[in-house]
């Protein structure tokens, strides 16, 4: 935890005696969230201890990103960040305690020494890269690397504060949701896509704060952090004084796109080459004994781009407004490709009832999305569509398709397997038994696709709901759902219904209206105060997770019975940050960023249980016989135990090859004749016995 010297008296006021058991000596400085002290332990460990501010204590939403900072922190504890010591995100004042590592933090080192020398540079690079190869083969994506989150120790730099949102660092907020980080060190992406951020917004805040070592300031400078904003999106990155040789990899850091910047790994290569002189002893920060020697500053061409500030600034805060809603998200955006009968698979098989793993198919990048219908596993991964027999996991067909379509699971729909291809323009039916193509539709420009049991039902630009026999890809009706400006359609597992919804543009209340997916019937409608989604059906009873205002964050758990027309609503103790939740007989579980796992019961209107998983990202959790199932970031299945609430079992990381790839996309479980099968990102497809969990 990086000494800060922005101290001040009322940092030193709430000064308490100790956290836990750490004595607190002194205040080493006040962050957005808490204090942070020099502590020392029973046996005299000298340590760095950060005490939430008492008045974010009493905030169940503060309390909960602390928790998240507690459970990330924990996670990543290396030979590149402070480690762990203990923590308690519980107390009266939430406290964590970390090895005290000495050295000043990058930021306080420019502004003390002036910018750094060319090999200081290069050593500096090498060892962020290392970090945030460590940091994302876990899972985790900082969001946050700035100069001040950099401490620089006789070993080298260490990555601190994992906090994911600081509530007073940046005031810079959208209509929708919040933006999380520090404008000046932020990636495009953060701004126009926030749900979309991975592990290339580090590698590009890695590229700012180099410029920021090298010059003093960063590639993109305004006092407005709005201007920023603009500038981050828009503009070209200002390298001047960034020695020549580490330029052209500090440029590719800072691509506008996410695929274009390199991997860590990708950087340490790079280093090694980047000139004969490279050396890899342990950085020593140099002592200031007069003014900075000037570097040397180089043009990274002959024709630099100027800034274009040409849009006022208000006109540049909504140049990068995050856009949520609209109709249905859609299924996989996937090209066409012929369909090849393939058995040459050799899966390892356990004896452990039928538990077996495999890497089905060479091919295609990412963690491979399955579902089950006709007594297949339907799998997709980018690039390939395939089926597997779930009794041992050998591959029955496979089908090449583009390799830039998103990656979703197959959909098994009227008798067949669909997939939406041609960047969500072409629907296209495949026969289970051989991958090829039965059928196609093409689709309008703008539409979302679902599935509910035998029908398509695509939602139009035109606000209309059609319905689409899946057997045979022929329309069977169209409607417009009254009072509905953008729908999205949900279905849900023993539900017979499809449900469109909609939520007004100021949030203040969602629309829904239950389908009859053969007809288009109206069943039920019914407007609900606040922006609702929906998660689950079961008997009577629809459920939602309510966001507020923030469609990040969710903050209430609903219930509404259609028949009395009566709701329930439970508010969250802690708001939880990109929620996702499953319902099982009148308990919702809910899995949110940072790990957290609860049930709530709406019948009984209580917290069951709470769980820190330490599963930083999670897949939408699963839960059947007794259990609540999730994979990780890391490729862990996980088994949680549904009464209770203690973990029964996990899996062993599948990382691969790609150890510094965090997956966009993970797929939730897949629960099917007393079997679990989960996906990884190493491309392997695995099944475990799901009554034993202690045995994974």
């Amino acid at each position: 935890m990086a000494p800060q010297r922005n101290t001040g008296a009322g940092a030193e006021a709430e000064l308490p005696e100790y956290a836990g058991h750490y004595r607190l000596e002194s205040c080493l400085g006040s962050g957005g969230m808490g204090v942070v002290h020099i502590a020392r332990s029973t046996s005299g460990m000298k340590l760095a201890v950060k005490v939430v501010h008492a008045e974010f204590a009493k905030d169940p939403e503060f309390r909960g990103r602390f928790r998240q900072e507690v459970a990330a922190a924990r996670r990543v504890s290396g030979a590149f960040t402070a480690s762990v010591v203990d923590a308690d995100p519980e107390a009266e004042q939430p406290w964590m305690a970390t090895l005290f590592i000495p050295g000043p933090t990058l930021s306080d080192h420019v502004k003390r020494n002036g910018p750094m020398d060319a090999a200081q540079l290069r050593r500096l690079m090498a060892g962020l890269a290392e970090a945030l190869r460590d940091i994302h083969r876990v899972g985790v994506v900082h969001r946050d690397l700035k100069p001040s989150n950099v401490l620089l120790a006789e070993d080298g730099p260490k990555v601190i504060d994992f906090g994911i949102s600081r509530p007073k660092d940046s005031e810079l907020r959208t209509e929708t949701g919040k933006l999380i980080g520090t404008p000046p060190f932020m990636a495009p992406e953060q701004f126009r896509r926030p749900r979309e951020v991975g592990p290339a917004a580090d590698v590009f805040a890695l590229g700012s704060v180099m410029v920021h070592a090298a010059t003093g300031r960063g590639p993109f400078d305004s006092d407005s952090p709005y201007v920023v904003a603009y500038q981050v999106v828009h503009d070209e990155p200002d390298l001047t004084g960034v020695p020549e040789n580490l330029a052209p990899l500090v440029l590719r850091c800072l691509a506008k796109e996410p695929e274009d910047r390199p991997t860590p790994d990708e950087l340490m290569r790079e280093l090694r080459s980047v000139a004969a002189s490279y050396d890899t002893q342990a950085f020593i920060p140099a002592q200031r004994t007069g003014d900075a020697p000037e570097p040397r500053r180089v043009e990274v061409s002959d024709r630099r781009p100027k800034r274009r500030l040409r849009k006022q600034v208000a006109m540049a805060a909504g140049a990068f407004g995050i856009v949520v809603g609209g109709v249905l998200a859609s299924l996989p955006l996937l090209n066409d490709g012929a369909a090849t009968p393939y058995s040459n698979s050799s899966p390892n098989t356990s004896a452990d009832f039928g538990a077996w793993e495999a890497k089905p198919v060479s091919r295609g990048t990412g963690v491979p999305q399955c579902s089950y219908g006709g007594g297949q596993l339907l799998c997709s991964r980018s690039g390939v569509v395939f089926a597997l027999d779930p009794s041992d996991g050998t591959v029955l067909w496979q089908r090449s398709v583009s390799k830039s379509s998103k990656s979703e699971p197959p959909v098994l729909s009227g008798g067949l397997v669909q997939i939406v291809m041609d960047e969500g323009l072409r629907v296209e039916a495949l026969d289970p038994a051989s991958g090829k193509a039965r059928w196609q539709r093409n689709v309008p420009t703008g539409s979302g696709v679902a599935y509910v049991g035998d029908m398509l039902l695509l939602v139009g630009a035109d606000k209309s709901i059609t319905g689409v026999d899946g057997a045979t890809g022929d329309t069977k009706w169209t409607r417009r759902t009254a009072g509905q400006d953008r729908p999205s359609i949900s279905s849900f597992t023993g539900d017979s219904l499809a449900y469109a919804a909609s939520t007004s543009y100021d949030g203040s209340h969602t629309r829904i209206t239950a389908l009859a997916p053969r007809t288009g019937d109206v069943r039920w409608e019914a407007q609900l105060p606040e922006a609702l989604k929906p998660i689950g059906a079961t008997g009577r009873s629809v459920y939602f997770l309510s966001t507020g205002r923030d469609p990040l964050d969710t903050n209430a758990v609903v219930r509404y019975t259609p028949e009395s027309g009566a709701s329930s609503r439970m508010a969250l103790r802690t708001p939880r940050q990109d929620a996702q939740a499953t319902v099982r007989d009148d308990v919702i579980y809910l899995l949110g960023a940072g790990g957290s796992l609860e049930a709530v019961d709406m019948k009984a209107r209580k917290q069951l249980w709470q769980l820190e998983t330490s599963v930083t990202r999670g897949s939408a959790p699963v839960a059947s016989g007794g259990h609540v199932y999730m994979t990780a970031a890391d490729g862990r299945l996980l088994a949680v135990n549904a009464r209770k609430g203690n973990l029964l079992g996990q899996t062993s990381p599948r990382l691969g090859t790609n150890s510094d790839w965090v997956a966009g996309e993970l797929s939730a479980p897949v629960v099917a004749n007393g079997h679990i099968y989960a996906t990884a990102p190493d491309g392997t497809v695995f099944s475990v016995n799901a009554r034993n969990p202690a045995s994974w």
